[in-house]
């Protein structure tokens, strides 16, 4: 008894904690807490049934009863050398690493769910081998190393509610992990004067704790800056689709069309069944009409809400599918859809590179990645001018309209990943822009039946010229500029023309009827769809080239997830103009859609905080919303203008250079003292609502702080103890011994410590150590 209380001052450990080691080894610290071996198993369950829930898969199937059956095999085989047992693990590890290699040259473009896999298998070998604290703590680790990967693989906010139930379990098993590190047991101690101590009991402290966590990563959540920039450049794809017969690209796989049993016609527009009154159809209630080479727009109908596709971008955007160069009376089709190149990727890569966009104006890199949720027509969505695709087969098809398309149609769970050259749009470049067109672009984007070429001109026309002369008269501008004449026209349209209520309160077109004709001079209006076809056959008619452009608005972006939810009925039709030297550039004539579809511009740093006030001020009255934008507006004003006069004084030559620095200096002198004063308020504050044994223990740790000796947060108080043993003389360190083991005691045992003495010693120490700095 005498050597082991000896061997305990020396560790400066008491008694009463020491553990006694069945195995002689004293490398070796068997963990006894069952409750701990509980908790740890309740995380590596949650882990992969959070993977099982982001990527669909069926781990949990065979690993979670693997695990459950390998710690219970684990805590009663806890005292023994198991020599075979750590055999045969060493042996399954080895296998489990050569399936991993195999199945890695498979997906060498997206590896997270083939490492998630050899993890969980490397974790229910190890369940069977778990004798010590450390071994339950890489337990604890892989856990949550599969839910960061779940992470990352989740598209819905089902990953939510597995999070905040990793959360509840990770907070008790961190206190009873602390616990098991400062050798206290968690079932009742003997002494009375101790307290039990109860996971139970705890469960208020726990809520509360658990609120403030969710609560701070919420808001650390929202405030959290979105740069737009990639650091990796690996992006996600599907496994490889392998491709059979020739490809040529000419053909548009529409699932809508062959699910109606007109598999044999799919590139003739029909995308209707014709109804029972004989009238020309309906719109299929499932897919979208214009995702084909030729577009019928006599059709009556709607869809039914679906989601088609989430998509993961670094700007808002159209997600583009394919354009129309080619008006036929009652819609649109392809005319050059033969001419349609094909381009192959390497074997060994992923990648295809596409031609760059001819433009000289500035242009923005952005990252889309889309993942199909329902089956989508063989065209390929992505904004404006791709120039790489990470796609899954080996070889793509790109038409002379600029749009994408598949050997294979979308099929659900297909993911893939595009780069983007987005324009700027710039109005007064834009506005500035020439007239003189290539003849291939007036070749074809230009053409109008003649029967309506004069009457829709005059039309057109007419509008403009109205506008003038209301401007004339106020000492306005007019319309001189291309730019200026499509906004207008757009919005006159929209002010205009109306759309039916009822999808079948528009008459179907006779035969020699035109929809430009009827919706401008006979109907004023019709589906939206319509008043895009009626926008760009106005502007061919004054000679703007333009063409009509299908594919899906941004969608509802979810703010917790990162991704736009894309419907089907977020597909819709707007018109494309081309400007020289810039480009094609979208306008968007429909009612109730913005004027000018989403743009780079925006800013997209702080995107969840934007889309959290756009929800919020959803709820508030007008009044509100619009006091609350003034008041966010007049700060933000404020703030930009103190910064942008700050950096104008280190133009104004030497005397602005040494003013800017001289503020800048004392800012930032400023700013440090009310920080430091801060820090020192709150300190003593916080100090004089501790408990008396918490606040001697604090004094004490800032005390050493200033000597040189603080304590590393991954310390416990044990440990600082015996490091302090080697650092201060031997009454100082016993000192700060009697201290810890005190703090320990009260804080973790329950037990009363004698504050009166410690005080004592504590003022004895401060006392000694200001006289020797005199």
């Amino acid at each position: 008894m005498f050597n082991l209380t000896r061997l305990n001052r020396f560790w400066h450990l008491p008694v009463s904690y020491g553990r006694h080691n069945n195995q002689g080894s004293p490398l070796l610290e068997v963990e006894d807490s069952i409750s701990l071996r509980v908790l740890v198993l309740a995380l590596v369950i949650t882990g992969i049934v959070a993977m099982d829930i982001a990527a669909n898969t069926t781990f949990s199937m065979w690993a979670i009863p693997l695990s459950v059956l390998g710690t219970a095999w684990s805590y009663y085989r806890r005292r023994e050398a198991n020599v075979t047992v750590k055999f045969c693990i060493a042996i399954g590890m080895l296998m489990a690493l050569g399936a991993f290699f195999g199945r890695l040259f498979g997906e060498l473009n997206d590896t997270r769910l083939a490492l998630a896999e050899l993890l969980i298998q490397l974790q229910i070998l190890h369940s069977f081998d778990v004798p010590r604290r450390k071994n339950l703590g890489y337990s604890i680790v892989i856990g949550l190393i599969l839910l960061g990967v779940a992470a990352t693989l989740s598209q819905t906010l089902a990953f939510a509610p597995i999070l905040l139930l990793f959360l509840a379990i990770a907070l008790p098993t961190l206190v009873v992990n602390y616990r098991s590190q400062l050798g206290l047991k968690n079932s009742p101690v003997k002494s009375q004067k101790s307290k039990k101590f109860k996971l139970s009991k705890q469960l208020p402290t726990y809520f509360v704790l658990f609120t403030v966590v969710v609560a701070l990563g919420l808001v650390v959540f929202a405030f959290l800056p979105r740069f737009p920039g990639y650091q990796l450049r690996t992006f996600p794809v599907s496994s490889p689709i392998e491709v059979k017969g020739g490809f040529t690209g000419q053909t548009i796989i529409n699932p809508g069309y062959v699910r109606q049993g007109n598999a044999d016609n799919q590139g003739n527009g029909n995308s209707a069944a014709p109804s029972k009154n004989g009238q020309p159809g309906q719109v299929d209630s499932g897919f979208y009409y214009g995702f084909n080479s030729k577009i019928n727009q006599n059709l009556r109908g709607e869809m039914k809400p679906k989601v088609v596709m989430r998509v993961r971008s670094q700007a808002e955007g159209f997600w583009r599918v394919l354009a129309f160069d080619h008006y036929t009376g009652k819609g649109w089709e392809v005319s050059r859809n033969e001419e349609v190149t094909t381009i192959k990727r390497s074997p060994w890569s992923y990648q295809i590179f596409l031609s760059s966009p001819a433009i000289s104006g500035k242009t923005r890199e952005v990252v889309q990645t889309y993942t199909v949720v329902s089956d989508l027509p063989n065209l390929i969505p992505a904004m404006s001018y791709p120039r790489e695709i990470y796609f899954p087969t080996p070889m793509i098809a790109v038409d002379k309209e600029n749009s994408l398309r598949s050997p294979v149609g979308l099929s659900e769970d297909l993911t893939y990943t595009v780069i983007s050259e987005v324009p700027y749009r710039d109005r007064t470049l834009l506005g500035k822009a020439t007239t003189n067109y290539p003849r291939n672009i007036e070749k074809y984007y230009l053409q109008i039946p003649p029967e309506i070429s004069t009457k829709v001109r005059q039309r057109t026309e007419e509008i403009l010229a109205k506008y003038n002369q209301e401007q004339v008269g106020k000492s306005q501008k007019t319309l001189d500029s291309t730019y200026e004449k499509v906004l207008y026209l757009a919005q006159y349209l929209k002010q205009n023309y109306s759309i039916p209520n009822n999808p079948f309160e528009f008459p179907f077109l006779d035969e020699k009827e035109d929809l430009v004709e009827a919706f401008l001079f006979k109907h004023q209006g019709g589906y939206p769809d319509h008043f895009s076809t009626v926008l760009t056959v106005m502007l061919r008619s004054i000679g703007i080239p333009s063409r009509l452009v299908a594919g899906f608005a941004p969608g509802e972006f979810n703010p917790f997830t990162g991704m736009y939810v894309v419907r089907n009925t977020d597909a819709y039709a707007m018109t494309e103009v081309y400007f020289p030297k810039y480009g094609w550039f979208t306008f968007d004539p429909i009612p109730n859609h913005p004027l000018i579809p989403p743009s780079i511009e925006e800013t997209q740093t702080f995107s969840v905080l934007k889309q959290f006030w756009n929800w919020v001020a959803g709820w508030l009255p007008s009044p509100v919303t619009g006091f609350f934008n003034n008041v966010f507006g007049t700060i933000f004003s404020w703030f930009g203008k103190a910064i942008a006069w700050f950096f104008a004084l280190f133009t104004q030559g030497w005397v602005g250079i040494l003013t800017g620095l001289i503020l800048a200096t004392t800012s930032a002198f400023l700013g440090w003292l009310g920080w430091a004063q801060w820090r020192k308020w709150l300190h003593l504050r916080r100090l004089g609502t501790l408990p008396p044994m918490e606040r001697l223990y604090q004094q004490m740790l800032q005390w050493a702080d200033q000597k040189g000796l603080g304590k590393h947060p991954a310390q416990t108080p044990l440990e600082y103890a015996k490091v302090s043993s080697g650092h201060y003389a031997p009454t100082h360190a016993q000192v700060i011994n009697d201290i810890c083991q005190a703090y320990v005691s009260w804080r973790y045992g329950g037990n009363t410590p004698n504050l009166y003495q410690l005080q004592q010693k504590w003022q004895e120490l401060k006392k000694s150590t200001s006289h020797q700095r005199k």
